[in-house]
């Protein structure tokens, strides 16, 4: 190995000795050197570094002594210096480039260096200051000037050390903030950004930032006035410059940045900068939007939910107040869509509703033209407030009177199928209608007239629209108060039965009874099933009435039974909830099997309509029924849609043929006819026809021409209370031992 090469290893392994070896507690250890460092002298002059030597191990340092500069770059990592003493006294260093050089190597980035200088060698000093010394001293120098020269260079160091650190974390703070700041000087015109607001800004920080009025520039162009006002007013003094705004970067993002700024004055006050900061606060907004959307919007629809409706309507109305203007609410709701929920399932229920959002949003679009009175400052809205409920708004109507015009376009439009998945679905609406200002003077008052209005087009039967009028507020008071006593009804036992006789025309005698239910009302007395039965089964109550009825009946034909008197069926209604769930046929066993009813004195009554509603379960049910030995009545025969091969199958004893046929048998032929083929088809399908509705003895004769025996109606008795039908069968028990007396005598009596 060559001696240079040997040199420079002694060297090295010197260095990594030094910087591994505690540090001394010299004199002068203290907050400006907080961690043990290695000091590097480089000097010819062997004094010298025994000078530098000992006074940099006095304050605290390792020191390695090397006769030329150089040799410091080839210094292992980890035993690179802290402080480098190079002496230029001797001549030969060039300190510049020596400074220079040093300052490139890893890990010596921000050495200090100091030059040692000759006692007159004044362009020794300038060249080592322009060469980047971080201080110098000149020789001769006494150990005690030469170590207080040291300490004070260490202590600015420090603060330099301290300042650098600062703004490291100040700048990866703002990084990890989205946070830039920026300084504007009004005089000159230049603006700083600091890295981060350069990057916010979508530009390098390598790349000098914009201007300020390049920056106004990529301000969105709906912000730019806002920000123009705001800047304004900040040089002005009137406020400060704070607000959120949009910027468009060169590649076409659009960015939302937080700026406030304040403004800098000069002693007469004129505005002489601005020192600003911007931020990014786009996925602030991107959540806030959300919030925002998932707060007034329906998710399913995307239409405005009921409380963003509410803030729409009030707005709307302030300004019809204002202009003397009118405005109109529609109240919808989809008729029967509860049944399609529940039958073609919640999926298919979904997607009709989305159907029908986008199908109401366009019609309100088109409708503009019919009501309007003039381009208005808000426009028609459609909301989802509901499961199948909509409301919308036009505001600024010409006529109250076009609103139907309108209610009859959606009427119109909801007549075609909607196509859902492979099937077309049909679904109507109701409409309820209201005015401003003549059906309410504010938002809360209209919803509930317009939700009268809406009640009022369901009870006329569905699929029209019809306009409030102060009387329906009455009615749905009657019906809020009828509902609340109607929950209360069974339990306080105010539910009874009358029986309507089913009788043999020929001899009156009393075959069977019609079960039905009547309510006695507290207050308003004997209430009749057309006036609470629809009410039961929109509020879900009807169950436990068909439940009621359907125990209470058997119950009481037993007790005829136990009674002695003469064996009759008593007819059950079942409603087309009660039908269609799917423990009926458990239900109604346990009836009979509690009351000890032999199941053949039960006939159990299912509309026309009801039947075919899903008819391959319907026949499951039906042969279910019979096979226990319960009488299956088919009840208002002639006014559904009923197949007659799905009538054979049905295997029905008794088809009761509709009152609406026998009110005119007499005068009108085509009911006399009608009549006729009903009875007809009941012989060939071994059935009995039973007529409906008899009310005078014209049409009793009428029917017992046409070969119907079995009859019911007015004619021979109104429903009774069950002692009055126990006083007939006790009247008819006694007729049967005297056949003396006339036919239908007991009936009569």
């Amino acid at each position: 190995m060559s001696p240079d090469g040997s040199r420079k290893r002694s060297v090295r392994e010197r260095a990594r000795r030094e910087a591994r070896s505690p540090q001394r507690d010299g004199a002068g250890a203290g907050e400006w050197c907080r961690v043990p460092g290695l000091g590097v002298v480089a000097s010819a002059d062997p004094a010298t570094r025994a000078l530098v030597h000992g006074v940099l191990r006095e304050i605290g340092f390792s020191v390695l002594e090397v006769e030329d500069a150089r040799e410091i770059e080839g210094l292992p990592v980890d035993a690179r210096p802290h402080l480098a003493v190079l002496d230029t006294s001797m001549g030969g260093l060039q300190v510049g480039p020596a400074c220079s050089s040093l300052r490139k190597t890893q890990g010596c980035e921000h050495i200090r260096v100091l030059a040692l200088i000759g006692e007159e060698d004044a362009d020794a000093i300038s060249r080592a200051i322009d060469g980047g010394v971080t201080d110098f001293a000149v020789l001769p120098q006494s150990p005690a000037v030469l170590g207080q020269r040291v300490r004070q260079m260490l202590r600015a160091g420090a603060v330099l050390d301290d300042l650098r650190k600062s703004e490291a974390t100040l700048e990866t703070a703002q990084r990890i903030a989205r946070l830039g700041n920026w300084e504007w000087d009004l005089g000159s015109g230049d603006v700083h950004w600091s890295a981060e607001a350069c990057r916010l800004l979508g530009r390098s920080p390598d790349i000098p930032g914009p201007s300020f009025h390049e920056f106004l520039s990529r301000v969105h162009p709906e912000d730019a006035p806002l920000v123009r006002r705001s800047l304004d007013a900040a040089l002005r003094g009137e406020s400060p410059f704070s607000l959120d705004h949009r910027v468009l970067l060169e590649d076409g993002t659009v960015r939302w940045l937080h700026c406030q700024a304040e403004v800098t004055r000069d002693p007469q006050g004129v505005p002489a900068g601005l020192s600003g900061a911007i931020q990014d606060i786009t996925e602030r907004k991107r959540a806030e939007s959300k919030i925002r959307y998932l707060a007034f919007y329906d998710s399913l629809t995307g239409l405005p939910n009921r409380l963003h409706f509410n803030d729409q309507l009030a707005k709307a109305l302030a300004i019809a107040r204002r202009s003397q203007r009118m405005a109109a609410l529609m109240f919808l709701d989809l008729d029967n869509f509860k049944r399609i929920n529940d039958t073609a399932g919640h999926s298919v229920g979904d997607r009709l509703l989305r159907a029908a959002a986008a199908r109401l949003k366009e019609i309100v679009r088109s409708s503009d033209t019919v009501a309007r009175h003039s381009a208005p400052e808000t426009t028609g809205t459609v909301a989802r407030v509901g499961g199948d409920e909509f409301l919308v708004l036009l505001p600024d109507i010409s006529r109250a009177e076009d609103m139907a015009k309108v209610a009859c376009r959606f009427l119109d439009a909801f007549r075609a199928p909607f196509q859902i998945e492979q099937s077309e679905v049909f679904i109507s609406t109701s409409i309820g209608i209201c005015i401003f200002p003549q059906d309410g003077a504010d938002p809360e008052e209209l919803l509930k007239n317009a939700d009268a209005a809406l009640y009022h087009a369901k009870d006329s039967g569905r699929n029209n629209f019809q306009f409030y009028s102060p009387s329906l507020n009455e009615a749905a008071f009657r019906h809020l108060s009828l509902e609340s006593s109607l929950r209360k009804a069974i339990e306080r036992g105010q539910l009874l039965l009358h029986y309507q006789p089913q009788v043999h025309a020929r001899d009156g005698r009393l075959v069977g009874v019609e079960a039905l239910v009547r309510w006695s009302h507290p207050d308003l007395g004997m209430v009749f099933p057309n006036q609470f039965i629809r009410l039961a089964e929109e509020t879900g109550l009807i169950r436990s009435i068909d439940e009621w009825v359907l125990t209470e009946a058997c119950a009481q034909n037993r007790a005829w039974q136990d009674a002695g008197l003469p064996l009759v069926h008593v007819a059950i209604n079942l409603s087309g909830s009660q039908f269609h769930q799917k423990d009926l046929v458990a239900r109604v066993n346990a009836a009979v099997d509690a009351a000890r009813l032999d199941p053949r004195f039960v006939e159990l009554e299912i509309t026309e309509s009801v039947l075919m509603e899903s008819a391959a379960e319907t026949v499951e049910v039906l042969n279910a029924l019979k096979a226990r030995g319960f009488r299956i009545a088919v009840d208002d025969f002639g006014t559904g849609y009923s197949s007659l091969s799905y009538l054979k199958r049905f295997g029905a004893d008794v088809l009761k043929i509709d009152r609406s046929f026998i009110r005119d048998i007499a005068t009108d032929p085509d009911d006399a006819a009608i009549v006729t083929a009903i009875i007809t088809l009941a012989e060939t399908l071994k059935m009995q026809a039973i007529a409906e509705g008899v009310e005078n003895a014209l049409q009793r004769g009428c029917l017992h021409e046409q070969g119907c025996e079995l009859m019911q109606g007015y004619l021979f008795g109104r429903p009774a209370p069950p002692e009055e039908i126990a006083r007939i069968l006790k009247l008819q028990l006694g007729d049967a031992g005297r056949p003396e007396c006339a036919p239908g005598a007991a009936l009569r009596s």
